[in-house]
Order: C-alpha cells, then sequence, then structure tokens
C-alpha cells in the first residue's frame, strides 16, 4: 500500500527536520581583513607577478651578479715580481698565459634556460678524443680542445660568435677580475692541518695525542653518533678554490700572457677561469670587444 502524500500545511515535518534547500543561509558574522589578500603562487598570467620558484625568477635574482660578458682559460705559469715604478715597491705577481682560447659553442635561454658560452682552449690530437667531442668541434668548425668550460652571461648580448678567438686583450691593466683554478692537493692531513685545530696540551695530562683532534661527538644527548659535516682528519686540498678581486697589472697580447698581481690558487701548469669581478664595477669596455679571427691549426702553424 503506497503512503498517503501530506494534505495540510499542519503535517509537514518540523524546520529542522526539512531539506537544506528550504532554510534560509544567514550570514555568519567575523572579522574582516584589511589586508588584501595575497595572489596563488599558482596562478599563471599576463597581469600577475612572476612566481618566485620559477627559473625566470631564478634569473632575474641572479641578474646583477652575473657577468656582461665571457671569461677566458688560461695555464699558470708560475710566479715573479714587479716594482712600482713610482714607489719603487716590490710586490708578488703571477704569470698566467692563454692558449687558443676560442669560442666553441652557445647556451640560449630558449634551448638551454639560460645564456653561457663555452670556451675551450689548447689543442688535442683528434685520435685522443672520443666522436661526439669530435662531432661538436666539428660542428663549430673549431679544433679539438683540451679544455673546455662554461661561461654564464646575462643576456644574448654577452653572446660571442662562434669561433672568434680571445686573447689577453680581452683584459685591460688595471682592471680586476675574479680567478678560479683547483688548489694544489695535500693529501691525508690531520685536524690541526687541514681546519686550524689547536691540539691537546703539551704537557701534562696528554700521552702521544698531543696532535689529535680529540673528541668527535657526545655519548648521551646528541643521538650518540658524529654530526654530518664534522671537521674531521681527511684529504686536503684538491678543489675549485676563488681568488677575488685579482688586479691584473700587465697585459702582452702578442705573447697572450696576463700578469696578476698576488697569488692565486693551483699548481704551476693547471688551469685558471679568468672573470670578470662581480664585486666590482664591471669595466668600461665593449662587450664584443673582439674581431672573429680563424682558428690556427698547432700542426699547419708548425709546418
Amino acid at each position: 500500500m503506497a503512503p498517503k502524500s501530506c494534505q495540510s500545511l499542519y503535517h509537514l515535518p518540523f524546520a529542522f527536520l526539512a531539506p537544506r534547500l528550504f532554510v534560509q543561509n544567514v550570514p555568519k558574522r567575523g572579522i574582516k581583513s584589511i589586508s588584501k589578500p595575497r595572489p596563488n603562487r599558482f596562478n599563471q598570467g599576463p597581469n600577475l607577478p612572476t612566481l618566485e620558484s620559477t627559473a625566470a625568477a631564478a634569473l632575474e635574482r641572479k641578474r646583477f651578479t652575473t657577468p656582461l660578458r665571457t671569461g677566458a682559460l688560461g695555464i699558470k705559469k708560475g710566479m715573479t715580481a714587479m716594482y712600482e715604478a713610482e714607489t719603487g715597491r716590490r710586490f708578488p705577481c703571477t704569470v698566467v698565459q692563454m692558449d687558443q682560447v676560442q669560442v666553441v659553442s652557445h647556451k640560449t635561454r630558449q634551448r638551454n634556460g639560460y645564456f653561457a658560452v663555452q670556451v675551450g682552449c689548447g689543442w688535442k690530437h683528434p685520435s685522443n678524443v672520443t666522436r661526439p667531442l669530435l662531432g661538436h668541434f666539428a660542428e663549430s668548425e673549431v679544433s679539438p680542445k683540451r679544455h673546455l668550460v662554461e661561461f654564464k652571461v646575462r643576456d644574448e648580448t654577452g653572446l660571442l660568435g662562434i669561433g672568434e678567438m680571445i686573447g689577453a686583450s680581452w683584459f685591460q691593466e688595471g682592471q680586476y677580475i675574479d680567478a678560479r683554478a683547483n688548489s694544489r692537493g695535500m693529501g691525508f692531513a690531520g685536524g690541526m692541518k687541514r681546519h686550524g685545530f689547536s691540539g691537546q696540551p703539551a704537557s701534562h695530562g696528554v700521552s702521544l695525542t698531543h696532535r689529535s683532534m680529540g673528541s668527535a661527538g657526545q655519548s648521551q644527548g646528541g643521538g650518540s653518533r658524529v654530526y654530518p659535516g664534522k671537521k674531521m682528519a681527511g684529504r686536503m686540498g684538491g678543489h675549485q678554490v676563488t681568488t677575488q678581486n685579482v688586479k691584473v697589472v700587465k697585459v702582452d697580447d702578442e705573447k697572450g700572457l696576463v700578469v696578476l698581481q698576488g697569488s692565486i690558487p693551483g699548481p704551476d701548469g693547471c688551469l685558471v677561469k679568468l672573470s670578470d669581478a662581480i664585486k666590482k664595477p664591471w669595466p668600461t669596455v665593449p662587450i664584443n670587444l673582439l674581431q672573429a679571427q680563424p682558428a690556427v691549426d698547432p700542426a699547419a702553424a708548425t709546418a
């Protein structure tokens, strides 16, 4: 038997039993915020700010610390001394030689996400170069290079033409540069030599452990472990070191020599990366200072 429908209003259910469609929505009371709503970081549009977690925002943050032009490669030849003409003061210098520094490739924002110039120096026999690298050099129409290094630049105006030679005149006398090289490897060293620890007492209460580092951590309260990054004995040197604000004393473009004031990291014969100092004003030289010069094959030059 089918249920009977309600014939009058008295037979309707109470308000709290009725469906929510018939209940009036009363606005809730609250405190209205006086600050502007934050933009959604997932929104992307023409009128929205650049997201801080994107590649475009990262490049914008590094804009003022990215050099305007590419750097150069050199070989550290050794140290010497020079004299000031006015005062006669003698100061140490480092001689760096630039050997067939040439632009090999480009990195662009559209293809790689940033702007960079790939620079090579030296010469390597084709029989000692892998086939992928031989194809890379053949595409750029340059001779095989012994060293390949990439230098980031701010925008497309700092991209030199592929095949252009970079000589010692790329740097000016009196400007400041940053020199990067792998430091001299000193092998396994103790805590006193590697980190400058003071060591144990020299007389009372110590037996045969005067140069030991001592405790490496607590037994309770710290997890009974050695914390990551603890300064201990180990291999010293052999990593990249940067010396900033090195002054260029003399430039010999004919011999490819750049004389720097003071010392730079690395032993004699190591590869040195030279670039404009980021903590000094940019040098007042045009970005495309050098003209394209044909590459010279060392075998043909000696013949």
